[in-house]
């Protein structure tokens, strides 16, 4: 080997370009190490461009600054990123660097649109159950209340927004939707009122059934003064409810069918779904 120039040259080359590399190396470590490089602030700004309503900066910088370790170069951004999501209201956080001494903080925040569950918690807009102190809610009004399984947040949701829509022509508005958890539902609205629906055996089932029980609850309402309590909905041909107070039909009026009132029941003997 010795007698091989050649060789010899290559090796002396590889020796002379990692001894390099090492310098480099570690000439950009000393640079990187350098004060100028320590981070001297970081700015939080809204996503979108939208106000923050319910997240501050002094409660985002009280929460997370002391979790960001390194300088400019060495910081862990997804590290930092995380350490504010874990904020509450935060919904999704992104970082930046911005030379040669700042982190740009993106904030979006969640939205609320009601209670989820008997465990304090809320469900956002976009169908997300996040947990935050309730009293920074900040509504002029109380916020609807649900329910479900785990994982079924989005379809309650959903379905919210159908029933508010399929409502609507009876002023009527939910406040209050449960689906169980053999997944039947139940809405309770403005007037205190509650629906059970029960469970769906295709797309349209509770569509039909509040499209009937609109057709005919202006009929209802008159002849029950002391308002209803509850009215089942899972009867294929009529419905039941219970109700305080019971104004029988005048001689000529076309039948409710499927009336209940307490014990009294005339409800059609069919199967419920």
């Amino acid at each position: 080997m010795w007698q091989d120039v050649r060789a010899l040259n290559a090796t002396a080359n590889g020796l002379i370009a990692l001894v390099v590399l090492a310098l480099i190396a570690s000439g950009v470590w000393w640079v990187s190490q350098r004060p100028m490089f320590s981070l001297k602030s970081v700015r939080v700004e809204s996503m979108y461009e939208m106000e923050l309503k319910r997240v501050n900066e002094l409660t985002l910088r009280a929460n997370v600054l002391g979790k960001i370790k390194g300088n400019f170069f060495t910081t862990n951004l997804e590290q930092v990123r995380t350490a504010f999501e874990s904020v509450p209201w935060v919904r999704r956080a992104t970082v930046r660097r911005e030379w040669p001494d700042q982190l740009i903080v993106s904030v979006e925040e969640h939205e609320p649109l009601g209670t989820w569950g008997e465990d304090g918690r809320l469900l956002s807009v976009k169908g997300d159950v996040f947990t935050a102190n309730l009293a920074e809610a900040d509504e002029d009004h109380a916020l609807p209340e649900f329910e479900g399984p785990e994982g079924s947040e989005k379809e309650v949701l959903a379905r919210f927004a159908e029933l508010r829509s399929l409502f609507a022509p009876v002023k009527l508005v939910p406040e209050a939707l449960s689906l169980s958890s053999r997944y039947a539902w139940t809405v309770k609205l403005d007037n205190g009122m509650k629906v059970a629906l029960g469970r769906e055996q295709d797309h349209s089932t509770l569509r039909n059934r509040v499209q009937r029980l609109v057709g005919i609850y202006p009929q209802l309402a008159g002849r029950i003064a002391g308002g209803i309590d509850m009215i089942d909905m899972r009867y294929p041909n009529g419905l039941a409810l219970a109700a305080a107070g019971l104004i029988l039909p005048k001689e000529g009026t076309k039948p409710v069918k499927a009336v209940a009132k307490m014990t009294h029941t005339t409800t059609k003997k069919t199967s419920k779904h």
